[in-house]
């Protein structure tokens, strides 16, 4: 075992001796190996930071929330034609599932004014860039918790009612327009309206750079009175009176829109109701496409750099012809020169895996620190890339290493 041992450390020797030799030569020969495992390494690692933030989102906000709009939530590219005949939903639609469903526990309405007339919002000489204004109701905080104001209150069902000129803003809001005071019981102005301040949203951070905190709230009676508004963005959102019954929640709240906007039973809907989880599984299929694509291109990289680790085994093979022989005349079995010619080439690649891996993680903190893309570094992807690297210079040795075990020693001695 001891004798086994050592050969296979004189071999290693023998392997790193001959990379130190050509030190430009391996580099160039493995730069297809560092190119496919830093693809690989860096792709992996902003898709597991993305998979890891949606994940904490969904689990923040609640996976049984039940999500009811026009529009597929994902869609590529144009709509359909189906869509584009697509009634909106309605006020009257929400009020239905409020009183027609008994597993429904809370409903609230998000309705958004119209894109191209933005309300500018502003208090004095103080102005918000690029808020965003959703009209809502008085349930919207028992649906979405994670809002609960950390300064004042929600709205009341009065208010809803009276259609009243209150809001809530969110912190980034508050602290851009009052950043040297508190801002419940002020007047600010929406577009050309007045508006007092009732409360101040928690702070939510960011989703991918998208800031969750500009934002402003205002009751949905207000924005239909007062703005230009779109009736095709309302969205229902709801939560099961038990979180453990969503699809037959989801079910039920089907037939009851089915029913109302008279769509036959041998079509599809009209409409769509969809969960946080919905929405997990189709990111997921979309990352998933994008993993086998990065597969494909590393692939690529990572033949070519096989490619060039067989054709540099052959010239160290020619190139070391008359120490083939010699091995093989001192007592040299065949298995020894083919271990010999493998642990090399092995060797070499697994260095420009380690590269790869090196230069993979590199990019992606990078990635993770210039843009909003998050990144995670998993050691299953170490292990992935330091595999992938080493057995592709296995498979691609082998054929040198037999190729030199298979040398006549006498023909080898002769070599020039």
């Amino acid at each position: 075992m001891k004798a086994r041992t050592g050969l296979l450390q004189e071999i290693l020797g023998m392997a790193l001796e001959s990379i130190r030799a050509h030190k430009m030569r391996s580099f160039l020969t493995t730069l297809g190996i560092v190119i496919g495992v830093m693809t690989v390494i860096a792709m992996v690692s902003v898709i597991q930071g993305l998979n890891k933030s949606i994940a904490s989102e969904i689990e923040r906000v609640g996976s049984s929330l039940v999500m009811i709009q026009k529009y597929e939530p994902v869609r590529m590219g144009n709509l359909s034609e189906e869509e584009r005949q697509r009634k909106n939903l309605t006020i009257e639609d929400a009020e239905a599932v409020r009183n027609e469903a008994p597993l429904v526990g809370a409903l609230t309405i998000q309705l958004s004014p119209d894109l191209l007339k933005l309300p500018e919002v502003k208090y004095q000489n103080l102005k918000s860039e690029n808020a965003i204004i959703f009209g809502t109701d008085d349930n919207f905080f028992k649906v979405y918790a994670i809002y609960l104001p950390s300064e004042g209150r929600g709205f009341t069902e009065a208010e809803i009612r009276h259609k009243a000129r209150v809001c809530l803003l969110g912190s980034e809001v508050a602290e851009a327009l009052f950043p040297h005071s508190r801002p419940v019981g002020k007047e600010i102005r929406i577009g050309g309206e007045s508006f007092t301040v009732i409360g101040v949203l928690s702070k939510r951070g960011q989703m991918f750079g998208q800031s969750q905190d500009n934002i402003v709230l205002i009751p949905y009676t207000s924005l239909m009175k007062y703005f230009p508004y779109d009736m095709s963005s309302l969205q229902l959102t709801l939560t099961p009176r038990d979180p453990s019954r969503v699809e037959e929640t989801m079910e039920q709240v089907t037939n009851i829109l089915r029913v109302r906007r008279k769509v036959p039973p041998d079509k599809a809907n009209d409409f769509s109701i969809y969960t946080q989880e919905t929405l997990l599984s189709l990111y997921n299929q979309i990352t998933g496409a994008a993993f086998i694509v990065m597969i494909v291109i590393s692939s690529i990289g990572l033949l070519v750099g096989g490619i060039g680790v067989m054709n540099i085994m052959l010239v160290a093979v020619k190139e070391r012809t008359r120490e083939i022989g010699i091995r093989k005349a001192i007592g040299a079995r065949a298995g020894d020169i083919v271990q010999q010619f493998l642990l090399e080439s092995v060797v070499l690649t697994g260095l420009g895996g380690m590269i790869g891996i090196l230069v993979g993680f590199g990019i992606a903190l990078i990635i993770g620190a210039a843009t909003p893309l998050p990144a995670a570094v998993t050691w299953w992807s170490v292990l992935l890339g330091l595999s992938v690297s080493m057995a592709v210079g296995l498979f691609f040795g082998i054929f040198p290493a037999q190729k030199a075990a298979r040398m006549d020693p006498i023909v080898c001695l002769r070599y020039e």
